[in-house]
């Protein structure tokens, strides 16, 4: 074992051991599922274990909340895509359908093309998901939403500013 990892891994252990229950059983109310709970517990440590200096964590209960909510958000935006990817996959013939295997890298494009999008308005999103991913002119858009090209304009450049400042961090 790395000699420099052994204060994190002994911080990381003990905030385990004193906060893992706590943090489960919060998260099986939250989500209703035990099984969820334990892989967000889980998650959560982990994403903890990432943090540069975990030794600094002055709130522990705070922080470990925090961390599993925003897994819990993930966790739900997932769901409600591939929910969304696969009722509209249910409109396309089944001969012209992607494999599973096709269905799943899709998925993970949709997740992580939200990812990518997070934080930008609902009509930033509409617009650059109506321009690369259904294809339509800028022209379509505008006749869809009933926004000025300059509005248009404006809101392509807000999503792939956030998609450039993704693909870079």
């Amino acid at each position: 074992m790395d000699m420099n990892n052994l204060p994190k891994q002994q911080t990381v252990t003990r905030l385990f051991q004193q906060h893992y229950l706590w943090l489960r059983g919060r998260l099986a109310f939250r989500t209703g599922c035990s099984h969820s709970a334990e892989d967000i517990a889980a998650e959560t440590f982990l994403r903890l274990w990432m943090l540069p200096d975990p030794g600094a964590i002055r709130e522990p209960r705070a922080l470990l909340t925090t961390i599993a909510q925003r897994l819990m958000y993930e966790t739900w935006r997932r769901r409600d895509l591939e929910k969304a990817y696969l009722q509209a996959l249910a409109l396309v013939p089944e001969e012209l359908q992607p494999s599973p295997h096709e269905q799943l890298m899709l998925v993970e494009s949709l997740v992580a093309i939200d990812r990518l999008l997070d934080g930008l308005s609902s009509q930033a999103r509409t617009v650059f998901v109506l321009s690369q991913l259904e294809g339509l002119t800028y022209v379509q858009i505008q006749q869809r939403l009933g926004l000025s090209l300059g509005r248009i304009h404006q809101l392509m450049a807000q999503a792939l500013r956030c998609c450039y400042r993704g693909l870079e961090g």
